[in-house]
This record gives structure tokens, C-alpha cells and sequence, in this order.
């Protein structure tokens, strides 16, 4: 299944380059762990239409891309032609034991249903001493929304410890997320003998032009940055 990612495709990829969470809060420590790391060779999974391996490649690193939509593959392809892309799926990556130095998961665990198989297999490709750098929505956010106007506006949040997939739409996108409780993803991650070395909520950029929404990245608990390592 492609959870609504096969029919939301193009509007995704018309309107990546305007996501304010990657381009306001997540591309500049993301892009730190990944520099400071002096990795070699990554993987980039659910790499979409290539941005982030784009963005690393320009950094020295020899990334691959993989995501199971043919069409975000194609058009990752011809917007890095002498990148690497591939499709395929999470749950079972088509690369031998030990093959990279980093495994990036970026914003796309909330749109896997196998969680547990995709972490087994991202830590599978891992060289002993490699990372897995993790950015995704905090389980907080996936458990709530905002109600009420003005002054009485709030983050409400509920059924917090029930797993469970929804459907969320913007901008011509629907697909199905899923929430999780942190708990579901730090035994996942630890289940597979990692090790955690950096965890972070980043703040938004005070300086993006759009102070309100600034303003409302702070006021709750959106998004969240992991690198776990493998011994």
C-alpha cells in the first residue's frame, strides 16, 4: 500500500521546497550531526524527491536514495542525475549486511506501518560504529491538535498511549501518518542494540520571516532529532 503517498505525489513534490519544519527548523541540526560525523557513505530512507540526499551529497557525502513511489524515485533522479535512487521499501531494504557508514530517517517513520521491521532493517545496514539519525513528529503532536481561538488557543492532546494511523491533508497531500508513543520508538531502537548519542527538539529559526508561525513551533511539543549508534 502506498498509504495516499502513490496519489499525493505531485502535489508533494510542488510544494516540498515550502515545508517549514525542514527548511526552518530540521535542515540545520540534521545537516550538523551529519558533517560532524565525517560519514562516507548513507542511506537516505524514504528519501521522497531527493532533497535531503541532495543536500548531503553537497556536503561530501556519497548518499543513496530510496523511497517506494516510482514517481518521487524519477523525480529525484532527474533533479540529481548523477545521484543514486532507488525504490524500495523500508521494511526490507535491498542492501547486504553492514553497508553504510549513516542511516537517515527523515520525517518518515510516522508514514511507516512496519516500525519495528524498518528500524530492524536500517540497523541491519549498518557498519558496527554507524549511525542512524532520526528526524521525526514528536508523539506529543501526533497525539493532539490546536483548539479554541485567540487568546484561549490550545494544544490539546489525548489517547497518547494508543497506537493508531490517521489520515492528515495539506496542500493537496493526504496521507495516512501513524502515531506512536516515544516508548514504541525507543524500544524499537533499542530492541535492535543501539545506542542513543544525541537527542534533540530543535527550535525554530527566530529569524525565518514568518514570526508566527515561529511563535507557534514554540508554544508545543512538534518535532524531534535522534542519532543512535551501532556498537
Amino acid at each position: 500500500m502506498s498509504e495516499g503517498w502513490s496519489e499525493s505525489a505531485p502535489a508533494w513534490i510542488a510544494s516540498i521546497d515550502g515545508d517549514f519544519s525542514r527548511h526552518a527548523v530540521l535542515d540545520a541540526p540534521m545537516l550538523a550531526r551529519v558533517r560532524a560525523g565525517g560519514y562516507g557513505h548513507a542511506l537516505d530512507v524514504g528519501c521522497g524527491e531527493g532533497r535531503f540526499c541532495r543536500m548531503m551529497r553537497a556536503a561530501g557525502v556519497n548518499a543513496v536514495g530510496v523511497d517506494p513511489i516510482p514517481l518521487m524515485v524519477e523525480t529525484a533522479q532527474a533533479r540529481d542525475p548523477g545521484g543514486d535512487y532507488r525504490v524500495g521499501r523500508a521494511e526490507k531494504l535491498d542492501f547486504p549486511d553492514a553497508s553504510f557508514d549513516l542511516a537517515v530517517s527523515y520525517l518518515t517513520l510516522i508514514d511507516i506501518e512496519g516500525l519495528e521491521q524498518a528500524v530492524a532493517e536500517m540497523a541491519r545496514v549498518l557498519r558496527p560504529g554507524g549511525a542512524l539519525l532520526i528526524a521525526n513528529l514528536n508523539s506529543f503532536s501526533t497525539a493532539g491538535g490546536w483548539e479554541g481561538e485567540g487568546p484561549a488557543e490550545r494544544y490539546a492532546i489525548d489517547g497518547y498511549l494508543d497506537s493508531r494511523a490517521e489520515w492528515v491533508a495539506w496542500a493537496g497531500v493526504r496521507v495516512r501518518n501513524w502515531h506512536r508513543p516515544l516508548s514504541r520508538y525507543m524500544q524499537a531502537l533499542l530492541g535492535q542494540g543501539l545506542r542513543l548519542a544525541c537527542f534533540d527538539e530543535p527550535e525554530p529559526d527566530p529569524a525565518w520571516p514568518d514570526a508566527a508561525r515561529v511563535a507557534r513551533y514554540r508554544r508545543a511539543p512538534w518535532l524531534l532529532m535522534m542519532e543512535w549508534r551501532k556498537p
